[in-house]
């Protein structure tokens, strides 16, 4: 009985401050889509919080009680939430109660290029395309990118959303996924990495995830690499050819490629490539900044997906012998 008395007592005096208005009435969304989530243990407050930092709410308090007051503070469902448009208070409650998550999926590959990814989002049936027109600069403003090349800024992952949402969603969270994870890793990085700033790191890193056919050969990979620009050595990966030959790569590297400088021919210009050229997934990322301790300056494919390493120019032919002719 005085659960109730209170509850009254607190809806009169909504009532009467205006404040039951400003439950139903919609809030701006800071940008759209509107990302938020919802983490396992977080109480309504911290929720409020969050929301009220991102500038959503300007109400906090209000939204607490009107979580308890709905008896929903406890019912609160973990998840990624987007916002296409406008809530109010009242609606947000019961979208986070119900756990309405985003239920479609789009799914980035590791090692697929910047060109890939922009044609499995504009692929997605379910999602609202709204970027198809714009060029790759005209797209890295949109989300806020300070870059000005998109290769490699994109983290792979599978990314669930509101059927409906606009694209602009899976490259903004895209993107900040793999700051994120980029500025961790470097900031756990070895040292004395030949790397300067973390997009070296991620330059590597993406070297690296083209390079590597068996999880276990990423470190050593990775390993040779540095070893090969703390000398001053012409890094000569294939991968980075093929990237610089773009779309009329027909599948056959031949030496006339080999010899053909571009800015990506790791052949014939030393150190790291301009830019990335793929996405490196969380694994190739932690062996740029982590490499195995190797004296390796060379590896060379065995057939079966794993690579044979070699100290010296002598023992790397033979393996070439070995396993490629």
């Amino acid at each position: 009985m005085k659960k109730i008395v209170v509850a009254l007592l607190l809806i009169v005096s909504f009532a009467t401050a205006g404040l039951g208005f400003v439950a139903y009435q919609p809030m701006p969304l800071p940008g759209t889509p509107f990302e938020f989530s919802v983490q396992a243990g977080s109480s309504l407050k911290s929720v409020a919080r969050q929301l009220g930092l991102a500038q959503l709410l300007q109400q906090e308090t209000l939204f607490v009680w009107l979580g308890r007051l709905t008896g929903k503070s406890g019912k609160l469902q973990t998840g990624e939430y987007a916002l296409e448009q406008p809530v109010s208070m009242l609606e947000l409650l019961d979208i986070i109660s119900k756990g309405q998550v985003s239920e479609s999926q789009l799914s980035i590959i590791e090692g697929w290029t910047f060109r890939q990814l922009r044609a499995a989002v504009d692929e997605n049936p379910d999602l609202r395309h709204t970027t198809q027109a714009l060029s790759d600069a005209e797209l890295l403003r949109r989300i806020g990118a300070t870059e000005t090349h998109p290769e490699g800024l994109f983290f792979p992952d599978t990314y669930f959303f509101a059927a409906g949402s606009s694209d602009v969603l899976i490259f903004k969270r895209a993107y900040r996924t793999m700051q994120q994870k980029l500025q961790a890793a470097w900031s756990g990085r070895a040292a004395g990495l030949p790397l300067r700033d973390p997009y070296e790191a991620l330059i590597l890193a993406s070297i690296v995830e083209k390079e590597t056919g068996t999880p276990g050969d990423r470190s050593m990979i990775a390993g040779v690499f540095v070893n090969r620009l703390r000398r001053g050595m012409l890094l000569q990966t294939d991968p980075t050819v093929i990237y610089g030959i773009g779309e009329k790569f027909d599948g056959n590297i031949r030496k006339r490629d080999l010899l053909n400088d571009t800015p990506y021919n790791t052949y014939t210009r030393a150190g790291l490539t301009p830019t990335p050229i793929a996405l490196p997934g969380i694994a190739s990322l932690q062996a740029a900044l982590h490499p195995a301790p190797t004296n390796a300056l060379y590896f060379v494919a065995r057939g079966d997906g794993s690579s044979q390493f070699s100290s010296t120019l002598e023992a790397h032919n033979r393996a070439v012998n070995q396993y490629q002719k």
